[in-house]
């Protein structure tokens, strides 16, 4: 395993692999996720095997200075959520809402 900042596509990849969803795939194969920082600071969640981005977060300037240089943690949080979310999602956790949603 690489340290982070030795490879700029693979090293937080290498670093931070999560196990996709379980149970009943309707969308999604059961694989692993890999969380990369790409070499112009976007940061993508995408299979292991394949290098095709399933999401990408991109910060601002303003955001990672407010955030103190600490973007790339809080992306794995708020992917690590996101996926826990979506596996919540395919076990029929969650009833689908109806009507129109306001995001904050």
């Amino acid at each position: 395993m690489m340290a982070f900042g030795q490879d700029p596509e693979r090293s937080l990849a290498d670093a931070y692999i999560i196990p996709a969803f379980r149970g009943e795939q309707t969308f999604m194969p059961t694989s692993f996720l890999e969380i990369v920082e790409l070499p112009d600071g976007r940061i993508e969640l995408r299979r292991a095997e394949d290098e095709g981005s399933l999401v990408t977060l991109d910060f601002s300037e303003d955001a990672k200075v407010f955030l103190q240089g600490q973007h790339v943690e809080v992306a794995k949080a708020m992917l690590s959520v996101g996926v826990q979310m979506a596996g919540r999602l395919v076990e029929g956790e969650f009833d689908k809402e109806e009507g129109p949603r306001v995001l904050h």
